[in-house]
């Protein structure tokens, strides 16, 4: 096991299968020292957990568990492609929460994923970061996610 990987099992938490694309996409792909990944649903066994808009029928703080669940399968996407202990920078983050138009929390919820990320990568985990609100969101999913790290 590397670190990243035991650093996710310290906090209980293992690198899950790479999920299925849900249409015409790869979760992720490698161009020269960046990987970028596709939009991460917070699919736990291939299931949402929750459904709906953030400040109506989801909580922030449900929320900000899916947008933990979402990095999981960021990192899942990464690994897919790279080993993880590669990463020498989470680049940039960019987090789409599904909003009431009333909410405007979106960085408490985005706090879920960049949280993870300090965790799991340590220092290298430190990113840039977009939390936006929006109308709807694939399969009516709260949060997604997709990132850019900096590899070896």
């Amino acid at each position: 096991m590397g670190a990243v990987v035991d650093r996710l099992a310290s906090m209980g938490l293992t690198v899950p299968e790479v999920a299925a694309p849900v249409a015409s996409y790869v979760p992720a792909l490698r161009s020269g020292s960046h990987v970028f990944t596709s939009g991460q649903l917070p699919f736990v066994d291939g299931v949402l957990p929750g459904t709906g808009k953030v400040g109506a029928e989801v909580t922030p703080e449900d929320a900000q568990e899916y947008a933990r669940l979402c990095a999981l399968n960021v990192i899942a996407a990464i690994s897919s492609v790279v080993d993880l202990d590669s990463v020498v920078r989470v680049v940039k983050l960019t987090v789409f929460v599904a909003s009431d138009p009333s909410f405007t929390g979106q960085p408490a919820v985005a706090n879920g994923a960049s949280d993870l990320m300090a965790a799991a990568f340590g220092a290298a985990g430190s990113h840039a970061r977009s939390a936006v609100g929006v109308a709807v969101l694939p399969l009516d999913t709260p949060v997604e996610i997709d990132a850019v790290v900096e590899v070896r």
